[in-house]
């Protein structure tokens, strides 16, 4: 697995306003799209650390289908995420709506459009989240957390 960060795009001032990510993974194309697609994989590495409990999950994975799940917290609390499928194309895209409950009323919420790309055996993901909804410190703690989902993701990959 090797990681290269594309470079995401910015203001005037240099601040991100979108997260753009590249990473190869030791798995075939179908495996990844399987794990982005089936809620017991997805439940799995969405979120690092944190517990994603399947039963608190949906995935509709068609063009307007909907989906939901909720992170819990060490504390006990909880963080929920949702959107709306825009673009399906099994097993190459994927493009999505991205909510939190912090996301203004009104907005669709950021964009998450993934490429997958057959490398024979191996498979290239361009991940991109676009949207300007969030503030450039926000875009970096994103990336961030999207690297380490990416982590548990090939932590997936390499079990199957």
């Amino acid at each position: 697995m090797t990681e290269n960060p594309a470079t995401p795009p910015a203001d005037a001032g240099g601040d991100p306003h979108g997260i753009a990510l590249n990473r190869a993974f030791d798995a075939r194309r179908e495996l990844v799209y399987e794990a982005w697609t089936t809620p017991e994989h997805f439940a799995y590495w969405f979120g690092g650390e944190l517990a994603v409990p399947v039963e608190r999950m949906t995935m509709d994975v068609r063009p307007g289908g909907v989906w939901s799940l909720v992170m819990r917290t060490p504390d006990g609390g909880e963080l929920p995420f949702s959107g709306v499928y825009r673009e399906v194309a099994a097993p190459e895209l994927l493009e999505f709506t991205l909510k939190d409950a912090f996301a203004p009323d009104g907005i669709e919420g950021e964009i998450v459009r993934v490429t997958l790309t057959d490398l024979g055996g191996r498979t290239e993901m361009a991940f991109r989240q676009l949207g300007g909804n969030l503030t450039g410190e926000q875009y970096r703690q994103a990336e961030a957390g999207w690297a380490g989902f990416f982590d548990r993701l090939a932590e997936l990959l390499a079990r199957a």
